[in-house]
């Protein structure tokens, strides 16, 4: 009886520090970085990504489960919910050339 109330116990504790499926997270698009360079989703987890720099950027995937694309602009948000599982990764497609990429998975 008591190895179940501690099981039990076990069970709702991880059930407490889950993130639930619809959780969300953010993104900041700055001057040629995504901080963070990479986060951890789960199925189910809206991404939003604020601009905050000067410069005009985009949101693109070049590989995963999904392909998206973000409209290229210097202020505001935009967001994406992940519907499948997997590895996201995401660049600017504005600079190719100052790795700014983002692993999102």
């Amino acid at each position: 009886m008591k190895k179940l109330a501690v099981a039990a116990i076990a069970v709702a504790a991880a059930a407490a520090t889950a993130i639930p499926s619809n959780a969300a997270t953010s993104v900041r698009v700055d001057d040629d970085v995504f901080r963070p360079g990479s986060v951890r989703v789960s199925k189910g987890t809206t991404v939003r990504w604020r601009w905050v720099g000067d410069a005009p950027h985009n949101v693109t995937v070049r590989r995963g489960p999904v392909k998206f694309r973000s409209a290229t602009k210097s202020s505001g948000t935009f967001t994406r919910r992940m519907r499948r599982r997997g590895t996201y990764r995401i660049v600017c497609t504005v600079h190719p050339g100052m790795d700014m990429t983002l692993r999102v998975g």
